[in-house]
């Protein structure tokens, strides 16, 4: 049975894919330390990357020849320098030479040695990349990995998960009845469930501390998107629009700029992240109450924000897919600011929501190119309204009635990006992600799970079947929907 963390689904990286961005960066990295282990690193002459299926079709505009470079010369997505690397990238092609994990430059061309097969696919997986290396005396080195959603990668010849994943846990998981039933047996919440699970791999404070980081993460990649106007990357040239929207709702309540939008960026501090927050609330003023329209307004807001965070390359948090990474942070930035949830209470959110991707990943899938959108922006709602069911008070059977909600109503969405960008329509559906989840949370609330029709397991099931039977052209390959119905000229989302 695979274990899987909560850290596992929720992980720290860099935009704008975790399918076609963070995977194929890992699995560069992947081959590069296998390299270093059978001592042919030093060896290396030149290295080629070789794209097939989704990942050759949609590539370019997800970024994975970025990706690929960045992993190849030693950049690492959870710390590094975010606005430094355009300049690495372009370094390596103006130079025609990368330096291999930071340690051996070696000469590298990436419009002949990063390879797109758009007519080939390999067969265990649409995203397939395989690595080669022609070491000196002319043999060559290769290695076969596939980008399975979500940033995990699988080697070709690998049969079973990895052996961290293999880790025995007091309360093993494959579907959402066992984890009911152990928590009525344990006279438990899910997040205390969950945590027990959590403690086989790290002690509680790490725990805790870890799961922090990843909202300090969320917090600063919404502030960072509420606070940057302009163009995202690419030929559809969208417009950013969270920091007029978080202009306009603020005004000059605003604490960090003046009238002019854009005319500075704020400095990314705890302090101003902070000050910020507070002004979202309206702390201090208490006449001024926040209406409901304003309250979807922000919500939206703080969806978009870190979307177009992710569309332009910044740090986000996989959640449990870049391409769905907004959900989950607009909806704990709306429990922060309008519901006056603390910290403590959101580490049980990111538990619950993290339990809910990972009986999603072994029951289904959290990849577009296998089943769709309903894959990332359902699974990623799915976990939203958990997380929320649970710090609003619910009961078990509540949280796992908010998830089946949320994704039943996702159910047969297509992934269908134009251009192959992570834009249009992913940013706005990320919106609609963060909303549905809260209505879902709200509605399993004032519910009696005992009389629901449908069930968590049930729904996980359908989507799966429904994955399976949807067209290829539908799966991220942007052969289908808005990708072929709408010209890469439109530049309004």
């Amino acid at each position: 049975m695979e274990s899987i963390s909560v850290f596992d689904i929720l992980k720290i990286g860099v935009g704008p894919s975790s399918s076609y961005t963070m995977g194929p960066w890992r699995a560069a990295q992947m081959f590069l330390d296998r390299c270093v282990g059978t001592d042919e690193f030093s060896r290396i002459e030149r290295v080629r990357a070789h794209l097939y299926g989704s990942l050759a079709k949609t590539g370019k505009g997800h970024g994975t020849d970025f990706a690929i470079l960045m992993g190849l010369c030693g950049e690492d997505p959870v710390s590094c320098d975010v606005a430094a690397l355009p300049e690495i990238e372009a370094e390596i092609r103006s130079s025609g030479r990368i330096r291999l994990r930071g340690a051996r430059e070696i000469a590298h061309d990436p419009s002949t040695e990063i390879v797109f097969h758009f007519d080939s696919v390999l067969p265990f997986h649409p995203n397939g990349l395989t690595f080669e290396a022609v070491l000196t005396g002319g043999e060559i080195a290769q290695e076969t990995y596939y980008s399975i959603g979500g940033g995990f990668v699988v080697q070709e010849h690998e049969r079973e998960c990895p052996l961290r994943q293999r880790t025995k846990l007091p309360f093993p998981i494959e579907k959402a009845e066992e984890l009911e039933r152990y928590c009525e047996e344990q006279q438990a919440s899910i997040p205390q469930i969950v945590l027990r699970n959590e403690l086989m791999w790290r002690d509680r404070e790490r725990v805790r501390l870890g799961l922090l980081q990843i909202w300090k993460v969320m917090r600063e990649c919404i502030f960072r998107g509420c606070h940057t106007v302009g163009i995202l990357p690419g030929v559809l040239r969208v417009t950013r629009r969270a920091a007029r929207l978080n202009h306009q709702l603020l005004g000059i309540a605003n604490p960090l700029h003046g009238d002019t939008l854009g005319a500075t960026v704020p400095v990314l501090t705890d302090e101003n992240v902070t000050r910020w927050m507070r002004a979202v609330r309206r702390d201090g003023q208490a006449t001024i109450a926040h209406t409901f329209q304003d309250t979807l307004k922000w919500v939206s807001t703080f969806a978009l924000a870190v979307n177009e965070e992710n569309a332009a390359f910044g740090r986000v948090v996989t959640a449990p897919t870049n391409g769905a990474a907004g959900v989950i942070p607009a909806v704990m930035m709306y429990a922060a600011c309008f519901m006056g949830k603390s910290d403590e209470e959101l580490v049980d959110f990111m538990l619950v929501a993290g339990e809910i991707g990972s009986l999603f990943k072994k029951g289904a899938t959290i990849s577009a190119a296998m089943g769709g959108c309903q894959a990332e922006i359902g699974v990623s709602s799915a976990m939203a309204a958990a997380g929320l069911a649970q710090i609003m008070g619910a009961s078990v059977g509540q949280v796992l009635q908010a998830a089946e909600i949320a994704m039943e109503h996702h159910l047969g969405m297509t992934c269908d990006p134009i251009a192959g960008l992570v834009q249009i329509p992913c940013i706005e559906r990320n919106t609609m992600g963060a909303i549905k989840a809260i209505t879902a949370a709200n509605i399993a609330i004032e519910s009696d799970p005992r009389q629901a029709k449908v069930t968590l397991d049930g729904v996980i099931l359908t989507m799966w079947e429904t994955a399976k039977d949807m067209q290829s052209k539908y799966k991220e390959t942007a052969e289908g929907g808005l990708a072929v119905n709408i010209s890469v000229s439109v530049s309004e989302c």
